[in-house]
């Protein structure tokens, strides 16, 4: 599938819609004194809402329990360094720790090392732009996606590891789409990256959360991730494996992809 940049008006009553929300001015003013401005708009696919059974066997993991989610949508693959680069180039963000390292410069690999903050102001980037909400995903939302419609599940596919499901230090970061898809379309939900959430962690979360759309704690020093990692030894997730980091920090197998408020 080829993505390709799409250009939006910066005049009359679109910038007037851009300049109203809030929480983007910044980014809304800045967009509207460049020009030709370029990004690239997430592929989306809605994940229908329901309930299903969110955690596993392992401590922070339990207890197991019954979750509604409300429909949301899920960009098919996490955010790309071609994707990333033209947010860079639009709002003069600062790129992240290892932009220039090079095992990371093919295009369509994960961008890696954004801090969640340079998650969240790349959501708020596109929010601005295109007036629709792009945001992170909660854990509960992340976990849903993961499973692709399957009940019980370990993995997006089933219960067993592939047989190259090695991973390290030594081996390379590939492309967007290497694993998948899904039950719901989606691609790499276990591997490549682990993915920013937009949730504070906290291990013991499950034993009081909401049935409801949670959203994790209130307050908190980490947020939450999911998803796998490259370099670990077992570069593949369980759809229930949770992870977090504090979120000023940059790691090398830290990414992220965009979910979206659906009416």
């Amino acid at each position: 599938m080829t993505r390709r940049p799409t250009r939006w008006p910066r005049y009359g009553l679109y910038s007037q819609l851009l300049l109203s929300y809030e929480i983007t001015r910044p980014l809304a003013i800045r967009y509207l004194a460049m020009p030709n401005p370029d990004f690239i708009a997430p592929h989306t696919i809605t994940i229908p809402s329901g309930d299903f059974y969110m955690g596993g066997n392992q401590p922070n993991e339990k207890p197991i329990h019954r979750v509604w989610v409300d429909a949301f949508a899920l960009a098919l693959y996490p955010v790309t360094r071609r994707e990333y680069a033209l947010f860079i180039r639009a709002t003069d963000h600062p790129p992240p720790l290892f932009w220039r390292e090079p095992q990371f410069q093919l295009h369509d690999q994960p961008v890696v090392g954004p801090s969640w903050f340079d998650a969240l102001a790349y959501c708020q980037w596109l929010h601005a732009i295109t007036g629709k909400p792009y945001r992170l995903p909660t854990e509960a939302e992340r976990e849903k996606a993961a499973r692709g419609n399957q009940h019980g599940n370990t993995y997006p596919w089933g219960d067993t590891l592939p047989a190259d499901h090695r991973g390290g230090r030594e081996t390379a970061l590939g492309p967007v789409g290497g694993e998948g898809p899904n039950g719901y379309g989606l691609y790499d939900m276990s591997a490549g990256v682990h993915e920013w959430c937009a949730d504070y962690y906290d291990k013991t979360y499950y034993a009081h959360s909401p049935a409801h759309n949670p959203q994790g704690p209130a307050t908190g020093t980490r947020r939450a991730a999911r998803g796998g990692s490259w370099r670990h030894a077992v570069r593949f997730s369980r759809c229930a494996a949770r992870s977090s980091l504090a979120p000023d920090k940059m790691f090398s197998d830290f990414g992220f992809r965009c979910a979206l408020t659906v009416d």
